[in-house]
């Protein structure tokens, strides 16, 4: 595997975000299909329209379930660099700094993060600035 950096840092589950969305989208467009042919002969408009509602609900739920998961992976973030920062200042991070640039300090090494997240929190930096401000990437290799 490659060393991870700010190229490279992007990771993508094909299995959800190919292979699960794009059978969502088929379903969702094969049941449309399925639901406007079944409104011109006026019988099993109800089943039809039926799998529409439970397509258009396990895309729902799928979008539900990854976005709950990041959210979860965000508030770890957040106390790992909370902590992180009162170890080398004794000190809590700034508490302008919002949630995704603390999520995109985490690439900083230690001797970069305690200027960069003071930096971030005055400049108000987006997190792709603080990403390209890393000079020593730190890779995170557990976010999915």
């Amino acid at each position: 595997m490659s060393t991870q950096n700010y190229a490279n840092h992007r990771r993508t589950d094909p299995g959800f975000h190919i292979v699960l969305f794009g059978l969502i989208v088929l379903t969702l467009g094969g049941s449309i299909v399925n639901l406007i042919r079944t409104v011109g002969r006026h019988s099993g408009i109800y089943s039809a329209a039926l799998i529409v509602v439970l397509t258009v609900v396990a895309a729902m739920i799928s979008g539900f379930c990854r976005m709950y998961a990041l959210k979860a992976q965000d508030r770890a973030i957040r106390a790992e660099e909370n902590l992180r920062h009162f170890v080398l200042t004794g000190k809590l991070l700034d508490p302008r700094i919002e949630i995704h640039q603390v999520i995109a300090l985490r690439f900083a090494p230690d001797e970069e993060f305690v200027a960069l997240a003071k930096r971030a929190a005055e400049e108000s930096l987006t997190p792709d600035a603080i990403k390209q401000a890393v000079k020593n990437w730190r890779a995170d290799t557990y976010r999915v």
